[in-house]
């Protein structure tokens, strides 16, 4: 067969990773005298591994990940808090697939969002869609769609991928229409689509956050039905690597000085 014919052929079947690692392939399967259901094999999983590096690259860019995290770079000896049999349990993304809720709980810079993005990650390496925002990006999102008459349209958009990461709930309270708005999404999404929360404030200030006692008590009773919550206590990161930098002096010198 004509080398240019076979080429084709591939080509037409997309299988793109056969087709330009086919000498090597078959250089390889020659030294080690494989049968042609070992070449089938190593042509098969060769194909494969392209498919899933493609797959991969597309979900990280559709996720809109602000930055790239692993849990490998994550400082669990900094976080004694933190439980790390829980974030690897967590890492195998089961409560993706079961659409469970995880709420990641603590004050700025103890690494809420490098474990959102980390977890994030994971979910897509196992073949779950993934979106990242922030809270204040989504209730802006809902509010300009409601306001277009596009809302169905957005919550349809939101309520589209298999984990929905929303970073940063509380750091700005929400309007009465937005928490209704936010409170649809929530709905939408409930025992379809797990979702990945990070807060600096516990579940009981979430009705000054939404400033609305009735509303974050319905959102509550639908994120926490099946959920996770991972409380964080510790110092910030940041403020650990400026005290040892000298440009923030420590709390307990400060007060010893006072």
């Amino acid at each position: 067969m004509p080398e240019d014919e076979l080429d084709a052929m591939l080509t037409r079947l997309k299988l793109t990773a056969i087709r330009d690692q086919l000498d090597t392939l078959l250089e390889q399967a020659a030294r080690a005298d494989m049968t042609l259901r070992e070449v089938l094999h190593l042509l098969c999983a060769a194909e494969v591994a392209r498919k899933d590096e493609r797959r991969i690259q597309m979900g990280m860019s559709i996720a809109k990940f602000p930055c790239v995290r692993t849990l490998e770079g994550f400082e669990f000896e900094a976080q004694p808090s933190i439980d790390p049999k829980l974030v690897r349990e967590l890492a195998t993304s089961r409560w993706v697939a079961n659409g469970d809720t995880v709420l990641l709980l603590g004050p700025p810079g103890v690494g809420k969002t490098h474990l959102a993005v980390a977890l994030g990650r994971e979910a897509i390496l196992r073949g779950y869609s993934t979106l990242f925002a922030s809270a204040t990006s989504i209730v802006t999102q809902l509010v300009r769609a409601h306001t277009e008459g596009r809302l169905e349209e957005r919550l349809t958009h939101l309520a589209k991928p298999k984990l929905l990461v929303i970073d940063e709930l509380g750091y700005l309270p929400f309007e009465a229409n937005a928490a209704h708005l936010f409170f649809q999404l929530v709905s939408r999404r409930y025992e379809r689509g797990a979702t990945l929360v990070t807060s600096n404030r516990s579940v009981a200030e979430w009705g000054g956050v939404f400033g609305d006692a009735v509303v974050a008590t319905a959102i509550l009773d639908r994120l926490l039905h099946h959920s996770h919550v991972v409380t964080i206590r510790g110092d910030s990161y940041r403020l650990k690597a400026k005290r040892k930098s000298g440009l923030v002096r420590d709390t307990t010198t400060i007060a010893a000085a006072t």
